[in-house]
Order: structure tokens, then C-alpha cells, then sequence
């Protein structure tokens, strides 16, 4: 897949996407070849799915759709009034991620007032640490807490396999959301990578310099190996977990991967990334997998060979650009940049449009370039939901055409 230069692709703010798709050369045809023949191997069933699949999953998987599906990451949270209503009451964060009534209330609430079409369950990353020996706990100012850390061999020795029983909210919750939701919406579950969550398991929480966990890939390689290898077993079956729960897609986070080098990202966590791959195809093969990393405009060709189905780009990477660098045959997230979302809504309107034009027609979830910041006016999350759902791509839904126009 060849690509004319993103500046002069992108910029035009007017909706001439039919000539801006014959710039690119993303019309229907080819990049749908693209996409179905790199998926069909992948996803035995993703040449005759189901017409009542949701748009997410269909555009996940790299089918054709009538508009970009849209969700956001953080999209319930401390933005939401309702949510800090909530809060107020259950200030526990972990009371309010690991009790079934109130994970699912929270699930819903951005579902109920903006209707995406990605449900995210609430919870994080850290939450199936507990199931598989690593207590923690979350502090007001320092975050989370791991009060022993792992940095030796006897340390190891605490890690069990996981038990899933111990993570049955999880379960219940996302049933519950299938339910709630129906194929109106993906419900989407997600884990944090091996590496990322290793950080938090070497320097006994959040860091800004990862320097033990650093340190430990030369002083120490052989345990975090095997730190490294027990939590790509645990995360793979928490996965699988997810999945037979309810979720539709899973995102996996890899969200300090971002904080290595490139060449270190392909020896301390990629390589992880792909057995978790691998071990969710051999009994998931339907399920998209998205993977993103904070900062990732070093590693999107990486990326690429963990073999996922899309690729989350962070807002500092221009979509074209990104489209161009990752080639044919893979999916894309994103990548609004989260700070725009304070920004007039006419400016929003436009910035939203630019991505998706520069996304293509085909293979492109829309969101943001990361989290919805703490502050963000509930206008502004309406009004981008709203674009959303306004954007056609006028190809017809089962038929390629050249040069398809995007309409609003």
C-alpha cells in the first residue's frame, strides 16, 4: 500500500474524502482485500459473521461498515457528575472496581448518556494481581501500593497460578453488561500487558524513572524472565476469562511499554504480547484483540508483529502517518487528542473528521489518543459521540467501490 505525503492528505479541514481516499489509496477495494485476506486466517468466522455482530467488532475485524465506531478510554470516570456523585459515596476505588453492582452502574453510566458503541467494563489493570499472589493496595496520593515487591528468586515464590474464582465480580459484571447492552454496543474487557504490569510488581508501584525494573533486566534477567513468563500465562487466561463472560474484544495495555527503548520493547515485552496472542487464538480465535501503548511512535512497526488485529495510536502520531507505517492488512484505534475535547466544539467537530479521513474507510475505530482527562466538559464527550454517529462512509455495506466518499 503506497501513500502520498499525510501533510498534504490531512489537512484540508472540507469533506473532499474522495479524493482525499484516492491520495491515500484506501478506497474500498483495496483495502478491504487487504484486511479480509490477513484476517480470514485469523478469525474463522469473519467472512460470513454475523450481520447482528456490533459495528465495533465488525470494523475490529476488518469488515466492511456504514461509519467509524466510536468509543473512549476512561470513558466513565471523574469527568461525569454522576460518577463523582458515585465516588463520594463508595470512595473506595477498589469497593467501587470489584463489587458487581457498582462496576456495572459505572460501565453504564457513559453508555446511558452518550451511547457509544464500545462498552468498557470498569476496572483495572492491577485488579487480577490478588488471584495470582500479588496483594496491593491504592493509596490516596502515592496510587497503588505492592508492599512486596518482586526482585529476587525468593520472591517468585509467592506467585501461584491464577484463580479466577477470586475475580467472579468480573465475571458477573460483564454478563450482566452482555446482557444490558446486547449487540447494540461491544462489550469491551481488557488486561494490562506483562511488562507494564511487571513495573508495578518490581517498584512496588507507579514510578516515573522504572529504574529497579531497568536495572533488573541486566542485573537480574533470569527473574524477571520468569516474573515476565508467569504473568503472560495468568493475563492469557484472565483473557480467556473475559471472553467466556461476555466481552466481545479485548484490549491489552501495554501502557509503560512506551518507557523502553525500542530494542528493549522487542527483547522485555513483546515477545510476551505474542504468547498471549497466541494462547487467546487457541481458544478465542474470534475475539479482536487491540493493543495499545502510551507513546508508541517508535513501535508501531513492532507493534505490528504481536500479530493483534488493531493498533491503538496515541495522539502524538499522525494518523496518515500511522496508516503509512503500519502497512496493509491491520486495524487502527484512535487517535483524537484528549486535550481537544476542551477545545471549542466546532474545533472538535473538525479534528474528528480529520482523523477519520486520514483513518480511511475501512479497519478504523474512533477514539481518543488516550484516556479522557480528569475535568472534561460532558458536552464535549456528547458532542463527540454525536459526530460520530453523523459520519457515513457512503460505500455500500457489502459492496466495494472505488473512491468512497465520507459524509456528514
Amino acid at each position: 500500500m503506497s501513500f502520498s505525503s499525510p501533510a498534504s492528505a490531512c489537512n484540508s479541514l472540507g469533506w473532499k474524502s474522495s479524493t482525499l481516499f484516492s491520495q491515500l489509496h484506501l478506497t474500498s477495494t483495496n483495502l478491504r482485500g487487504f484486511l479480509v485476506s490477513s484476517q480470514t486466517k485469523k478469525f474463522s468466522v469473519s467472512c460470513s459473521s454475523s450481520s447482528s455482530d456490533p459495528l465495533l467488532v465488525k470494523a475490529a475485524r476488518g469488515e466492511p461498515v456504514s461509519r467509524p465506531p466510536a468509543w473512549m478510554m476512561r470513558q466513565a470516570g471523574r469527568y461525569m457528575a454522576i460518577y463523582r456523585k458515585l465516588a463520594e459515596k463508595y470512595p473506595s476505588f477498589r469497593e467501587r472496581s470489584e463489587t458487581t453492582d457498582l462496576v456495572v452502574e459505572i460501565s453504564l453510566q457513559p453508555w446511558e448518556a452518550f451511547r457509544p458503541d464500545g462498552v468498557i467494563i470498569f476496572s483495572d489493570i492491577l485488579t487480577p494481581l490478588p488471584a495470582f499472589g500479588v496483594p496491593f493496595d491504592i493509596e490516596d496520593v502515592r496510587g497503588p501500593v505492592i508492599q512486596l515487591p518482586i526482585t529476587s528468586e525468593e520472591g517468585l515464590k509467592s506467585l501461584h497460578p491464577i484463580d479466577l474464582e477470586k475475580l467472579s465480580f468480573v465475571r458477573e459484571s460483564l454478563k450482566i453488561l452482555r446482557n444490558e447492552v446486547g449487540n447494540h454496543a461491544a462489550v469491551l474487557g481488557f488486561v494490562g500487558a506483562p511488562w507494564t504490569i511487571a513495573t508495578y510488581i518490581v517498584e512496588g508501584g507507579t514510578t516515573r524513572t522504572y529504574t529497579t525494573i531497568k536495572k533488573m533486566c541486566h542485573t537480574a534477567p533470569h527473574v524477571l524472565r520468569a516474573l515476565l513468563s508467569h504473568l503472560t500465562q495468568a493475563i492469557s487466561d484472565y483473557i480467556v476469562f473475559q471472553v467466556e463472560s461476555g466481552a466481545h474484544c479485548i484490549q491489552i495495555f501495554d501502557s509503560w511499554g512506551g518507557q523502553l527503548t525500542p530494542e528493549m520493547w522487542e527483547k522485555w515485552s513483546k515477545p510476551y504480547i505474542e504468547e498471549i496472542v497466541r494462547l487467546t487464538r487457541s481458544k478465542c480465535p474470534d475475539t479482536p484483540l487491540v493493543l495499545y501503548i502510551n507513546g508508541n511512535g517508535g513501535l508501531l512497526e513492532r507493534m505490528k508483529g504481536t500479530d493483534v488485529d488493531v493498533i491503538g495510536l496515541d495522539w502524538t502520531v499522525d494518523m496518515a502517518d500511522g496508516r503509512r507505517r503500519l502497512g496493509s492488512g491491520i486495524c487502527v484505534q484512535g487517535n483524537v487528542d484528549p486535550a481537544c475535547l476542551f477545545s471549542p466544539l466546532p474545533t472538535l467537530t473538525e479534528e474528528i473528521q480529520r482523523v477519520v479521513r486520514c483513518a480511511g474507510p475501512q479497519g478504523h475505530i474512533l477514539n481518543l489518543g488516550h484516556g479522557v482527562l480528569v475535568g472534561t466538559p460532558e458536552e464535549a464527550v456528547k458532542h463527540f459521540f454525536d459526530v460520530a454517529r453523523t459520519l457515513k462512509y457512503d460505500t455500500p455495506q457489502n459492496q466495494a467501490v472505488e473512491e468512497p466518499n465520507l459524509v456528514a
